[in-house]
């Protein structure tokens, strides 16, 4: 390994090349290190996750069906209702099961604050269970 050259006098000039072997070395060693170690760092646990299924989901307790159209007209199981009755028909089913669901069912034009206010009155009168009927098959036109 040569630190310098002579040049024509006979004096040793020093080299002006970066020697890269060394550093070659110590990459190579730590390479090597993390290899060996880099499996031992990944350590998991099993954990039996569930299984999805797509199939729709089919409730087994009492349940009221809200429909909301766009129009912001209601529906309750498919008959007319107004919005200042919603609070005494949802506390009578409250009376009658106390895990009644609600289940609404918005039109896609419906405004949020329509969805929002049957919502409130819901909760207020004591409905905890409250969820959205979608329909998957119906696909949208361009």
């Amino acid at each position: 390994m040569a630190f310098g050259s002579m040049d024509a006098s006979g004096r040793q000039v020093p080299m002006a090349e970066i020697n890269v072997v060394p550093l070659v070395d110590v990459m190579l060693v730590l390479l090597v290190i993390f290899i060996i170690t880099a499996p031992l760092l990944t350590h998991s646990v099993k954990v039996d996750l569930p299984k999805a299924t797509s199939s729709p989901n089919i409730t087994k307790p009492e349940h009221v069906e809200l429909g909301i159209r766009d129009d912001a007209s209601l529906y309750w199981n498919g008959a007319p209702v107004a919005l200042m009755q919603l609070s005494s028909r949802f506390s009578e089913k409250i009376k009658q099961n106390a895990k009644t669901e609600l289940h609404i069912r918005a039109d896609e034009q419906v405004s949020y604050g329509h969805v929002a206010k049957v919502m409130s009155i819901a909760s207020k009168a004591g409905i905890t269970r409250i969820g959205f009927v979608t329909d998957p098959s119906q696909k949208k036109s361009p």
